[in-house]
């Protein structure tokens, strides 16, 4: 019998995001954008558990990626869509970095993940401090 795992947020980016590429998507220019929009409303998936971040994405939702808490040294985040949506940028130890793109409610998200880095990572820079 494992550990249970208290689930915090799990779902996919925020339906903003795919509705305002989409309307950018009417230009020429703005057809990358879309189509990047709609490949992570389809298979994008995030999960933040009292444990870890999980972030499921890539074709058709193949690659899964699991950091743990410990292993996050700074994190940063960027208000879109006039604030109700967000992206989140999560360093590591090793210095590689884990995007979280369109993320819903990522100020909420942000200080939970914040709270648990706080608690289990030493080397942990919080922006705010800077």
């Amino acid at each position: 019998m494992g550990i249970r795992e208290e689930v915090y947020y799990e779902g996919g980016p925020h339906i903003g995001d795919l509705i305002i590429n989409s309307l950018i998507g009417l230009t020429i220019v703005g057809l990358p954008l879309t189509v990047g929009a709609i490949v992570r409303a389809l298979w994008l998936r995030f999960r933040v558990t009292d444990r870890r971040v999980t972030v499921n994405g890539g074709w058709r939702g193949r690659d899964r990626t699991d950091i743990i808490y410990s292993e996050i040294v700074k994190m940063v985040k960027v208000p879109r869509g006039i604030g109700l949506w967000g992206d989140m940028v999560l360093t590591l130890r090793d210095g590689s970095r884990l995007e979280l793109r369109a993320i819903p409610k990522f100020r909420e998200i942000y200080d939970y993940i914040e709270e648990r880095v706080v608690a289990k990572s030493p080397d942990y820079i919080s922006a705010a401090k800077k």
